[in-house]
Parts: C-alpha cells; sequence; structure tokens
C-alpha cells in the first residue's frame, strides 16, 4: 500500500534533488567520466603519478639515509662506551661478510 504524499513533502524532495545536481556539478563528476572514457589519458596520468611517487620515495629515503648516517657519526664521535663497542662489532660483522 502507498501513502499518498503531502505537497510540502514533495517539494522538500524537489528540492533535495536541485541540491544534489548542483552538488555533483561542482564536484565535476562530468569531467571526471569524460577523463575515464579516455583510456591513454588514464594510462599517461598514472604513469605520471607513478613515476613522481617512485621519486619522492628516492629522495625521501635518501634524506632520511643521511641523517640517519650523521646522527651516527655524532653519536661515534661522542665515544659513548655501549654504543661504541656496539657499532664497532657491526662494523667487523661487515667487514669479515667481504661487503
Amino acid at each position: 500500500m502507498r501513502r499518498k504524499r503531502r505537497p510540502g513533502e514533495l517539494r522538500a524532495l524537489v528540492a533535495r534533488i536541485i541540491q544534489l545536481s548542483r552538488r555533483l556539478e561542482d564536484a565535476s563528476v562530468a569531467e571526471y567520466v569524460e577523463f575515464m572514457r579516455n583510456p591513454r589519458r588514464v594510462i599517461w596520468s598514472n604513469f605520471l603519478a607513478g613515476v613522481a611517487r617512485g621519486f619522492g620515495i628516492a629522495i625521501g629515503a635518501s634524506v632520511l639515509a643521511a641523517i640517519f648516517l650523521y646522527a651516527l657519526s655524532v653519536i661515534i664521535s661522542l665515544n659513548i662506551p655501549i654504543i661504541g663497542d656496539i657499532i664497532s662489532k657491526i662494523v667487523k660483522i661487515v667487514k669479515d661478510s667481504g661487503v
């Protein structure tokens, strides 16, 4: 059984539909759909995004490694007995392994 809608409910529903339509237009859904219809453009865009991510990871890892090595050299220069022993053991293991 269907119930009858009141005129105020119908107006509110139409207003919500219009509001939703405007929000979809503002979100550029049509442009996104057009973008997704062009496979070459999608592949090219994803390729460039992957290159940018890879470059960012490489630069970030290099910076973090440099900071770590700098901190390690500062710790070594302080000549703290416990840490110095651990580092000397690591250096000895690396030299013995032939790397």
